[in-house]
Order: C-alpha cells, then structure tokens, then sequence
C-alpha cells in the first residue's frame, strides 16, 4: 500500500513551501523552507538543492528528515519522516534534474544537487484551531487575513 495517499500528493503538490527539517552535527535542528519539494513516487518526496547547504551538508552526516507542509489558509497539512539521500551527479541525479526541467521548467545549471527523500512515516497536521471552530470559520479568518496582508480579496467561485 502506497504511504504517500492522494490528498498528501494533492497538498504537497498545491501548498508550499515546505519546511524541511534536518539535524545539525552539534545535534540543534535546522529547518529550511523548499520550494522545489515535490512527489516523486508513492513512497518518496524530492527536492533540489538550489542554496541549501546547510540542509545538503546535514543529510550527508546524518539522512533523518522531516518535511512539513501545510495549507495556510485552512491550517492543515502533512509531515513526513523518512530517511533522504543527496546525489550530486549521476544516472539518478540526471533523472531527477530532468524531472525538474521538464515538470518546473528549472533550468539543470541552477541544480547543485538532489534529495530523495524515502518517506518511513505520514501524518497529518491539524491546528489547534480546530478544537474550538469549523473549517468554514478558520478559512473564513484566514482569508481575512490574506485580504488585509496582501489588499487583494478572493472571490469563492461558490458564492460561499
């Protein structure tokens, strides 16, 4: 059974970025936002390194890896454990920065090396908000938020 289900691929694919969160060798944590992260397959997510690294220098020392990504506007979301390897040239490497130039448009100069990332566990996330309102409430909040953020107003096509 496939670990990485529809709506994971669905919010991986429309939410980002995604916060990728690695170990450093003194043991602290780094978390580093990844634009470029992706689904490659059922069982695993890539991204590229395009100024990480940091994060590619931590995944060399030690795989272990979360990645974090969430709807912001209806504050739910997914992490995923796993464990990640860094190419940096390669049959795989050429796989992947071909995936990227093909799916993204990025071009393969600005790619200084990939992550696959063999996700071991999925979970969802889910703000505490909802222990005290609705989706319809915290959406509602949200966009009001995004509208006084950013002056621009959504239109739901719903008419809701």
């Amino acid at each position: 059974m496939p670990i990485l289900t529809e709506d994971m691929q669905r919010v991986v694919r429309d939410h980002g970025p995604a916060f990728v969160a690695t170990v450093c060798p003194d043991g602290t944590p780094n978390v580093s936002p990844k634009g470029t992260t992706m689904v490659w397959d059922d069982e695993h997510l890539v991204f590229v390194d395009l100024r990480s690294p940091q994060t590619i220098a931590n995944l060399r020392q030690n795989p272990a890896v979360e990645i974090n990504v969430v709807d912001t506007i209806t504050r739910t979301g997914y992490r995923f454990k796993g464990q990640a390897t860094v190419h940096t040239e390669g049959a795989r490497f050429d796989e992947v920065v071909a995936f990227y130039e093909r799916e993204r448009g990025l071009s393969p100069s600005r790619v200084l090396g990939v992550a696959i990332v063999t996700v071991s566990r999925a979970a969802p996330l889910i703000s505490p908000a909802y222990d005290i309102s609705d989706r319809g409430e915290i959406v509602a909040l949200n966009m009001r938020r995004f509208e006084r953020t950013y002056g621009v107003r959504i239109i739901d096509p719903a008419g809701d």
